[in-house]
């Protein structure tokens, strides 16, 4: 970090935010003290972003709002959303992972289809909340009030797609998303 200089004023404690060592029932090696400054601590960290698409069985039928609403429901912002036609080369690179797998090129056919919704969710564990609300792939083994149990016909069309990682939220949010078309 050439150019950087830090201060011992740029290295204190945030306005508001008492160091651990000033509070009651300080040990060391213990991160939050008390409950008190486990409250008082920034929250912003439990925030994370996923990316969903909404595809094409979805689409076809007009369950977008319906989709949508659920996933309001369960506590998370629609931060960026588009519909879009994804190509065969987009639908390729996102799906790279199945590459060698037999239901590859019937995958990457299924998402060129017709239109996609792609959308970036915000929200405390937005990874995996997204991932308990969209169910099972399989709509016949997934929960009741999920989104492929209530809209799903098959486990190829399965009506949506959330991340499994924060890794893997971060590549394919940047696949379809720039940074100005997210507005948190």
């Amino acid at each position: 970090m050439a150019g950087w200089m830090f201060t011992a004023r740029s290295l204190q404690q945030p306005a508001g935010i008492l160091p651990p060592r000033c509070l009651p029932g300080y040990k060391p090696g213990n991160a939050f003290p008390s409950p008190a400054y486990a409250e008082a601590k920034d929250d912003s960290m439990a925030i994370e972003r996923t990316f969903s698409i909404i595809k094409p069985d979805a689409t076809a039928r007009n369950l977008t709002g319906a989709i949508n609403a659920m996933i309001e429901q369960a506590g998370l912002r629609i931060v960026a959303q588009k519909r879009v036609r994804i190509t065969r080369e987009q639908a390729q690179t996102f799906y790279a992972v199945h590459r060698e797998r037999p239901f590859f090129g019937e995958l990457v056919d299924f998402m060129i289809s017709g239109p996609v919704v792609v959308q970036v969710l915000e929200g405390e564990n937005a990874i995996a909340k997204y991932r308990d609300i969209m169910g099972a792939t399989d709509p016949a083994k997934a929960a009741p009030g999920t989104i492929r149990k209530t809209h799903s016909k098959s486990i190829g069309e399965n009506s949506v797609h959330g991340s499994d990682a924060a890794a893997t939220a971060a590549v394919e949010i940047a696949q379809f998303f720039s940074g100005n078309e997210i507005v948190g």
